[in-house]
Order: C-alpha cells, then structure tokens, then sequence
C-alpha cells in the first residue's frame, strides 16, 4: 500500500469518527426539539422550555445512563458496540421517555408531544430488533431526523439526507456495522418516527 493510501484510508477514519459523534443519536435527540419549538404557532419561550423536557428525558438522561454503564464496566464503549449490551440501556432510556412523555400531558404543544411518541416508538422498536440483530440505532435516528424535519418544514429539507447518508457512511467505515445494518436503519427509523409523527401531530 502507498503513503498516499495509507494517509487516505486514515483521513476517511477521522472525517468517520467525526461524523459519528458528531452526528450521535443523543446530539440528533438533543438538537430536533428546540428545531421543532420555531415551527408552530403558539409563542416561542413555552415551546423551547417544553423542548428542553424532551431533551433531558430523551437524550441528556438516556445518555447519562449510557455513561454510567461503561464507568461500570457494563458497556465496552457509549456508543455500545456489542450488541448483547444494548438492551439494559435501551429499556432504561424507554423508562426515562416515558417519564418525559408523562409530563409533556400536561400542557405540552400537540406537535412536541407527537415528537416525543415518535422517539418513544423508534426506541421500543429498535429496542425489540436489538433482541435479535444489530441495527444500527445511528442511522435509524438520522433518518427519523430528518423525515421529521421535512414533515416539519417541507420538502427543501429532503437535502438533509446527505447528513444521514453520511452517518451510514461512518458506521460501516469505523467497522461498527455492515452495509446490511444500516440499511435496515435507515427506513426502520424514518418509517416509524415519520408514521407516528405524522399520524398524532395532525
């Protein structure tokens, strides 16, 4: 193999590492809510503190206990390679939705709520295909982000594919997933969060 191959083959590393954390399903979660708060109708400041609720309950909790997990030596890394690993966690961050979901009944706009089952499905039905195979939970978030974001905002965001793409780009480039798993991921995840969103967001 060539210098120049070899530098090649670390840069597509990097730029992969880059793109999978960066593009994290828990930076993914984080980031869609306070997205959706400038969308509806009602005034802005109640909409982005019932985005924080999402956030906390279903990406800042989620990933604390992903963290407490590998300090406990239960996980191998917090990105949970390993798939037999991933159900405690998953069922726990199922909890901890559920949790967010119950407080966003009480008052909460229909849209943000409708946000919130959407992210519940996609986590109970990744969690039952985990049982099973190893899907990838990267891009099955991405593509859920951005069907939201185009159900949301309309048709122009379909260019936010790319981003997408390139998550399942960084899966398989790190050796984290084959080709096979994140294109189960990719429909898995924009079907269900597209269906449930759409379906109670009216």
């Amino acid at each position: 193999m060539s210098e120049s191959s070899v530098l090649d083959d670390a840069t597509s590393y990097r730029v992969a590492r880059l793109i999978t954390e960066g593009l994290a399903p828990w930076v993914l979660v984080a980031a869609l809510p306070p997205l959706l708060a400038f969308a509806g109708d009602e005034a802005v400041v109640p909409r982005l503190a019932w985005s924080l609720v999402i956030v906390t309950f279903c990406s800042l909790i989620p990933m604390g206990i992903l963290v407490g997990a590998l300090r406990r030596g239960k996980v191998t890394d917090h990105h949970v390679r390993v798939r037999e690993q991933r159900p405690v966690p998953l069922l726990l961050g199922i909890g901890s939705v559920l949790v967010g979901l119950g407080l966003m009944h009480f008052g909460a706009p229909r849209d943000l709520r409708a946000l919130t089952w959407a992210m519940l499905a996609g986590l109970v039905v990744t969690t039952v295909i985990t049982l099973v195979w190893k899907i990838s939970v990267h891009a099955a978030v991405a593509a859920g982000t951005v069907v939201i974001l185009v159900l949301v905002y309309g048709p122009v965001l379909h260019v936010v594919w790319v981003a997408a793409l390139a998550v399942a780009w960084s899966r398989v480039r790190l050796g984290d997933h084959t080709v096979a798993q994140v294109l189960g991921g990719l429909p898995m995840g924009g079907v269900v969060a597209g269906t449930v969103f759409a379906a109670l967001a009216g």
